[in-house]
Order: structure tokens, then C-alpha cells, then sequence
């Protein structure tokens, strides 16, 4: 399996893997929005507040996470990992383990000291994400899952408050993404 941070070429590969996963997962309304969310994502967002991690084997597409930056009033760097899928045919695999940890060893080889997500906590505890409180790390809109926002540091420093509000990517600012 081989890693990629090259984008450009494959973004509608990408999104059209986003779109398959999540129809396939939570219906095909879910694919939909997800898919366009990706889409919107590599196109509208600048390039120092995104990150796209792919998993490739033998030239086809197989996983892919997504980071774009969360700005905080406070000097600590922090990027939120969302979307996150793995080809159907291909999960249970590790793919998604992997990918997500070469993505969070690249963004600490960066500097970012922080990074959340939003999503299954069994899931992301296997990759050093635990539950965080919105008192520790605001998101950007409410809610309507709170057992679901995670985080972790990436230096050596604990996870401290960060100072609201919290102000997300364009492309994130929808409340029902939230």
C-alpha cells in the first residue's frame, strides 16, 4: 500500500470515493453530502488549512482522510480529521488505522499540536484520540453527538483548554455536519 499527499490529480477519484463509502454505510443521501463536502473541501480550501492523506494498492484508490485547520484564539495550531473512508470492498483491513496514523505522523513532523475529530470514539481510540469535553476543545457549531468529539495531542503538551470561539472551513461551516 502506498501513501499519497497529492491531490490534485485524483480530487474527483477522491470525492467519488467518499460518495460511494458513505451511500454504502448511511444511504445515499449521507453519500451525497459527504462526497460534496469532500469535493468542496479540496477545491475551496486554501492550501495551508488543508491536508489530504490517500491509501493506494495497485493503482487503485482504497482509503482517504481529510484535514483542514480549526483557528482558536490561542497560539496552538490544531487540524480536525474529517471525512474519513476506506473503499467497502476494502475495510476491516487496517487501511483506515494506517492511513490516519501517517497522517497524524506527518502533521506532527509539522508542528501542529493538535488534532480532533468528530466521529466514532471505538473507532478513533485505536488511533490515540480520546473524548473531549467543548469546555476543552470548543467546536465550531453545536453538537448533536457530543460523545463523538475526540482529540489528542501531538506534542509532548496534555490537552489544555483551547479559548472560544472556534471558527472551522468554509466548507465545515454547515451546522448539519455537526
Amino acid at each position: 500500500m502506498d501513501f499519497s499527499s497529492n491531490l490534485r490529480p485524483h480530487s474527483e477519484t477522491i470525492a467519488a470515493m467518499f460518495k460511494a463509502t458513505f451511500t454504502a454505510s448511511e444511504g445515499a443521501e449521507e453519500g451525497t453530502l459527504i462526497g460534496d463536502l469532500a469535493r468542496r473541501l479540496m477545491a475551496e480550501t486554501p492550501p495551508d488549512a488543508l491536508r489530504v492523506f490517500t491509501a493506494w494498492d495497485g493503482g487503485a484508490l482504497v482509503g482517504a482522510i481529510l484535514f483542514t485547520r480549526l483557528v482558536f484564539d490561542d497560539p496552538r495550531t490544531v487540524f480536525m480529521l474529517a471525512p474519513v473512508a476506506v473503499a467497502t470492498d476494502r475495510q476491516g483491513e487496517g487501511i483506515g488505522q494506517a492511513l490516519i496514523t501517517h497522517g497524524l505522523d506527518l502533521l506532527r513532523s509539522e508542528g501542529v499540536d493538535i488534532a480532533v475529530t468528530y466521529g466514532d470514539p471505538a473507532f478513533y481510540r485505536r488511533v490515540g484520540f480520546v473524548p473531549v469535553a467543548e469546555g476543552t476543545i470548543p467546536a465550531p457549531h453545536s453538537l448533536q453527538h457530543p460523545e463523538g468529539w475526540l482529540g489528542q495531542s501531538l506534542q509532548e503538551a496534555p490537552l489544555t483548554p483551547l479559548k472560544a470561539p472556534a471558527s472551522c472551513v468554509a466548507g465545515f461551516d454547515d451546522p448539519r455536519l455537526w
